[in-house]
């Protein structure tokens, strides 16, 4: 599932993408490897990165965040310790990526330097979000991401759920639309994520990679 040291999560907002991105970095340093977190939402001040932050720096991750993130303060400022991910390669990186094509606009200025270092760019997929509960609603907003930060989508994820009410049946529901697309944009499925036993049966169904979630992003009316 780990291949390349710039991981890249991508997806609307609402898709999950963040409680994913974290549970990566996670699972990158449970492989003895030294990890960054990079919260690369600029746009969005519902963005919990406290709520992790605590949990993630307990396991030796690197956690970087612009200078207003989690505060009401929409400037897109960016901290220079993200170049210097790029010229010393000792760390394995996670970017969380802002929800949208809007929040995608962000990597465009950094597509050299990630093309350069390789990459995997992650698209999250919840099939039960307004925004991507349709096969062209989705197709339409990979491009529109694509588009907006220079880099091409690499693995597709299904993270599709409705929180405490998903069944194995929400999972699967989501997975078809995501094979769908996989097969005609050829981009294969990178993992099924999400919380609990179904997510074990789903990937042992379609003999997917699964990434187990725990809980560390608060919902803004937790």
């Amino acid at each position: 599932m780990i291949n390349k040291r710039i991981n890249i999560f991508t997806g609307h907002f609402g898709s999950g993408k963040t409680e994913v991105a974290v549970n990566y970095a996670l699972q990158l340093r449970k492989s003895d490897k030294k990890t960054a977190i990079v919260d690369f939402d600029i746009v969005n001040p519902f963005f919990r990165t406290t709520d992790a932050k605590e949990k993630l720096e307990s396991k030796d991750i690197r956690v970087i965040i612009p200078m207003y993130a989690n505060t009401n303060v929409d400037v897109p400022a960016l901290p220079p310790e993200i170049n210097a991910l790029f010229e010393v390669k000792e760390y394995n990186v996670v970017f969380d990526v802002g929800g949208d094509d809007l929040g995608a606009k962000a990597l465009a200025r950094y597509s050299e330097d990630i093309n350069t270092n390789g990459y995997d760019m992650y698209f999250v997929i919840n099939s039960k979000r307004p925004m991507t509960d349709t096969f062209q609603k989705t197709k339409q907003m990979l491009f529109e991401i694509e588009q907006a930060s220079g880099l091409k989508i690499t693995k597709l994820v299904n993270n599709t759920n409705l929180l405490q009410d998903t069944t194995l049946e929400i999972i699967l529901e989501g997975h078809k639309m995501i094979e769908k697309l996989s097969l005609e944009l050829g981009i294969p499925i990178g993992f099924i994520s999400g919380f609990g036993q179904f997510v074990s049966k789903a990937g042992d169904m379609h003999k997917n990679d699964v990434l187990h979630m725990e809980k560390s992003i608060k919902l803004p009316w937790d």
